[in-house]
């Protein structure tokens, strides 16, 4: 599972971008301050790094500046709010590989942080398979043996999650707060709406089931059931 330090000192902000990048299969850990950031940056094996312009202990400029001089080649996507043309080079000629400015729609972030991922790792799966399910994670499109399927924004984010995850168990309280980023609420029933609907798309009349219930914890998706209920 690739990682990514988040370097973000606002807390709603970077609950957002990990929240995002998990959905999206990549192990994100996050830090608030810059000085600290660029230890952790330093000391591990990251494949990529989102890094706030403007950060208390070390700015941004100077973090990305100061890998470059380590000669730490991840990929670094740098998140900022200021947005003007001078600013965005800086971050550029500094080292960062992409520039992002705020505020910013979470799917676009997690978009560029792919697109340095390829980039970085050319030959990584474009697609997941479980059975004849198949996800095309450039083009957002699913398959069911070989069929396109209509999936609105957040059923391909729960499919996504559920697929990168085939054959585990996951919890509502996992799907909620990865899916749509906040703590689960466990009055509401919006997890089992999705996947209501998720499963008249993807277990049509005939097909073997791939959504498994499993009672009183979660949700699987898996070729084949064990001890779970659909």
């Amino acid at each position: 599972m690739p990682r990514v330090l988040v370097i973000e000192d606002d807390e709603t902000t970077a609950r957002e971008i990990v929240a995002e990048l998990n959905v999206h299969g990549l192990q994100a850990e996050w830090v608030g301050d810059g000085r600290q950031g660029l230890t952790l940056a330093l000391q591990n094996d990251y494949d990529l790094i989102t890094l706030d312009r403007m950060l208390p202990g070390l700015d941004g400029i100077d973090v990305v500046a100061e890998l470059r001089r380590a000669q730490v080649d991840t990929p670094v996507l740098m998140i900022s709010a200021l947005s003007d043309v001078d600013e965005r080079v800086r971050g550029l000629r500094a080292g960062g590989d992409d520039y992002l400015t705020k505020p910013f729609a979470p799917d676009e972030m997690s978009a560029r942080a792919e697109v340095l991922l390829r980039r970085r790792q050319p030959q990584a799966a474009q697609r997941l398979r479980v059975a004849d399910l198949e996800l095309d994670l450039v083009s957002h499109v699913a398959y069911r043996g070989g069929q396109p399927l209509t999936l609105l924004p957040t059923e391909y984010r729960l499919l996504e999650f559920l697929m990168r995850n085939s054959g585990q168990v996951l919890t509502r309280s996992m799907i909620f707060e990865t899916v749509w980023g906040f703590h689960f609420d466990p009055g509401t029933n919006v997890i089992d709406v999705h996947i209501a609907r998720l499963r008249r798309k993807i277990d049509g009349a005939g097909q073997t089931a791939l959504i498994h219930t499993v009672r009183g914890t979660g949700y699987m998706l898996a070729a084949r059931e064990t001890t779970v209920t659909s």
